[in-house]
C-alpha cells in the first residue's frame, strides 16, 4: 500500500477545470439520486432531513394551537382528540426517527468527517449511498401510515395499545425497521472510515473531537439499533399473528416491550447529543481562539457516555412497577451518566476563558446551547431521583426537560455547525447580521415555549392531554405564543442560508481560522477533496494562521513557528 505524503499529487478524475468542484461536476437527478460522493450524499441527507424537521415542527404548531383552549381551539371542526393523538404521534415519530437521530451524523457529519481525515471519501461509498435510499424508503412508510389510517400510539409505540389500535402501526414500525438500517450502515461507515483512513501523523489523540464524537455514536449506532429493529419485529408478530410476547391475556408482559424499547431509545438520545457535542468543541475552540481546554478529558467522555447510556435505560420505568432495588441502582446510574456531559460543559467554559471570542452566527448558537443545554440537563436531575420522579412521571416537565435537551441542545447545535460549515460546502458566506438575528429569534421563542412547560407540569399537568383544566391555560398560550416566535426563527434561520446560494459572497478557503483539514482545501471542496495529500498537525494550533484582508479568511502564516503538541 503507498504512503499519501503531503506531496503527493491526487487524482482527481474528470475534474480537469481548475474551477470544478463537487457541486459542479456533473448534473441532472440520476448524478445526484446515485452518487457515491459522501459530499452530495451529505447535501441530500440534509434537504430531506430538513424537509422532515419542517413537516415535524408543522405538527407541532398545530398541537400548540389547538391546546390554546381548555377544550382546543375549535374542538368540533377541524381537530377531534384522535386527529390530536395522531398529530403528537407523527410530531414524535417524524422528529425523532426521520429528524433528530440522523441529523448531526448523516447530514455534516457525511460530508465533514471525510474531509477531516484528509480522505477522498467514506470507507464504504456504495453502502452509504444505500443508508440514504434506506432513509428514503423509511421516510416513504411513514408518510403512507400519515396518509392512510394515522398512527396513534405516541411514537414510542407502547404495547397493549398498540397491539388494539386501527391505525397504521405496521407501516410505521416497517419505516422505524427500516431507518434503523440506514443508521447502523451510516455509523459502520464512520467506524471503518476513522479507524483505516486517518493519514499519517494523525493519531487518535490528534483527531478533532467532533470525529471522536461521531465515533462514539457509531458505536451506539451498531450496537443499540438492532435491538430496536428485533423489537419492533416482534410488535408487528404479535400485532399480525397473535405469538402473545406482549399481550398479558396470552402469558405475554406488556412492561417487556418497555425494557425493549428504552434499551435502545435511551442510548439513541446519546446517539441524538453526542454529535452536537461534537459540533460545540468544534466552534468553542475556533470562536475563542484557544485550543480546546481538556482535550483528552473531552474524547475519553465521549466514549464514557456512549458505554454508560446502555446502563440507563429503567429510569424512563420508575412507575412501571420494577422493583425499589431495580429503580435505585437505575437512579444512580442516571446520575453517574451526567458527569462526562458536565466534564464536557466544563471544559468548553474554560476554553472560551481568556479567549479572543468572535461572536460569529455559529459562536451565538453555541452559547445558546451552554444555556440551554445547562437548564435541559439540571432538570434531569430531578427525573433521575426517585422522590421527584414519581411526581413529575408523564407531565409537561418531561416535555420541557426532553426539548430542552434535544432541541435546544441537538438542534441549535445542528444548526451552529451548520452555519459554520456551510461556507465550506457551498462555497458562499451568508449575511452575519441576519443569522445572528434569528439566532436571537429562536433563543427568545424556544425559552417562551418549553420554560412555562417546567411549571405547568410541576403542578401536575400530564403530557400529551389534547384538554385541561383552565388554571393552566395562561401557561399554555405562552408556550403556544413561543412556539410561533420560535417556528419563524428557524424558517428565518434556514431563508438566511438558502438566500446565500444566490446571493452570498464567495467564500475563502479557510473564513474562521480554523485549524482541522476540512478548512485546508477550497470552498466548496473540489471532487476528490484535495489535490495534495493534506499536512496534518494539532487541530487546535492557531499559531500558524493568520487574517489575509485579500483573501476575506485566514492563510498559513510562513514567519508562524510550529507550536508544541498541545495534547
Amino acid at each position: 500500500m503507498s504512503t499519501i505524503t503531503p506531496d503527493t499529487k491526487l487524482d482527481i478524475g474528470h475534474n480537469d477545470d481548475p474551477s470544478s468542484n463537487y457541486l459542479t461536476c456533473s448534473s441532472g437527478f440520476l448524478s445526484w439520486a446515485f452518487t457515491l460522493d459522501h459530499k452530495r450524499i451529505g447535501v441530500m441527507y440534509l434537504v430531506g432531513i430538513f424537509t422532515s424537521f419542517f413537516l415535524g415542527g408543522l405538527f407541532a404548531l398545530l398541537l400548540r394551537i389547538h391546546l390554546l383552549m381548555p377544550n382546543g381551539l375549535f374542538p368540533e371542526t377541524w381537530v377531534n382528540m384522535n386527529t390530536y393523538n395522531q398529530l403528537f404521534t407523527l410530531h414524535g415519530a417524524v422528529m425523532t426517527f426521520l429528524f433528530i437521530i440522523p441529523s448531526v451524523p448523516a447530514a455534516l457529519g457525511n460530508f465533514v468527517l471525510p474531509l477531516m481525515v484528509g480522505a477522498k471519501d467514506v470507507a464504504f461509498p456504495r453502502m452509504n449511498l444505500a443508508s440514504f435510499h434506506l432513509w428514503v424508503i423509511g421516510a416513504i412508510f411513514f408518510l403512507i401510515a400519515l396518509f392512510t389510517t394515522g398512527l396513534d400510539t405516541g411514537w414510542t409505540f407502547y404495547t397493549p395499545y398498540s397491539i388494539e389500535t386501527q391505525t397504521n402501526v405496521i407501516a410505521a414500525t416497517i419505516g422505524a425497521f427500516i431507518l434503523g438500517f440506514s443508521s447502523i450502515f451510516t455509523g459502520l461507515n464512520f467506524i471503518v472510515t476513522v479507524n483505516t483512513m486517518r493519514p499519517p501523523g494523525m493519531s487518535w489523540f490528534k483527531m478533532p473531537l467532533f470525529m471522536w464524537a461521531i465515533y462514539a455514536t457509531a458505536i451506539i449506532q451498531i450496537l443499540a439499533t438492532p435491538v430496536l429493529g428485533i423489537t419492533l419485529l416482534l410488535l408487528m408478530a404479535e400485532r399480525l399473528l397473535g405469538i402473545g410476547v406482549f399481550d398479558p391475556s396470552m402469558g405475554g408482559d406488556p412492561v417487556l416491550y418497555q425494557h425493549f424499547f428504552w434499551f435502545y431509545s435511551h442510548p439513541a438520545v446519546y446517539i441524538m447529543i453526542l454529535p452536537a457535542m461534537g459540533i460545540m468543541s468544534e466552534l468553542m475552540s475556533v470562536y475563542s481562539r484557544k485550543p480546546i481546554f481538556g482535550y483528552t478529558f473531552i474524547a475519553y467522555s465521549s466514549i464514557a457516555i456512549a458505554l454508560l447510556g446502555f446502563l440507563v435505560w429503567g429510569h424512563h420505568m420508575f412507575v412501571s412497577g420494577q422493583s425499589p432495588m431495580a429503580a435505585v441502582i437505575f437512579s444512580g446510574l442516571t446520575f453517574s451518566v451526567s458527569i462526562p456531559s458536565a466534564i464536557k460543559v466544563f471544559n468548553w467554559l474554560a476554553t472560551m476563558y481568556k479567549g479572543n471570542i468572535n461572536l460569529a452566527t455559529p459562536m451565538c448558537y453555541a452559547l445558546s446551547f451552554i444555556f440551554l443545554f445547562a437548564i435541559g440537563g439540571l432538570t434531569g436531575l430531578f427525573l433521575g431521583a426517585l422522590a421527584t420522579d414519581i411526581h413529575l412521571h408523564d407531565t409537561y416537565f418531561v416535555v420541557a426537560h426532553f426539548h430542552y435537551v434535544m432541541m435546544g441542545g441537538t438542534v441549535i447545535a445542528f444548526v451552529g455547525g451548520l452555519y459554520h460549515w456551510w461556507p465550506k460546502m457551498f462555497g458562499v458566506m451568508y449575511n452575519e447580521a441576519w443569522g445572528r438575528f434569528f439566532c436571537l429569534v429562536v433563543f427568545i421563542g424556544f425559552n417562551l415555549t418549553f420554560f412555562p412547560q417546567f411549571i405547568m407540569g410541576s403542578r401536575g399537568m400530564p403530557r400529551r392531554y389534547a384538554t385541561y383544566d383552565p388554571e393552566y391555560q395562561i401557561f399554555h398560550q405562552l408556550s403556544t405564543l413561543g412556539a410561533i416566535v420560535l417556528g419563524l426563527g428557524m424558517v428565518g434561520a434556514v431563508a438566511v442560508l438558502v438566500w446565500s446560494l444566490f446571493n452570498g459572497r464567495k467564500a475563502p478557503a479557510n473564513p474562521w481560522g480554523a485549524a482541522t483539514l476540512e478548512w485546508t482545501c477550497t470552498s466548496p471542496p473540489p471532487f476528490y477533496n484535495f489535490e495534495h495529500a493534506p499536512h496534518v498537525g494539532s487541530p487546535y494550533d492557531y499559531s500558524q494562521l493568520k487574517y489575509d484582508p485579500q483573501v476575506g479568511g485566514y492563510v498559513k502564516d510562513p514567519n508562524a513557528k510550529p507550536a508544541s503538541d498541545h495534547h
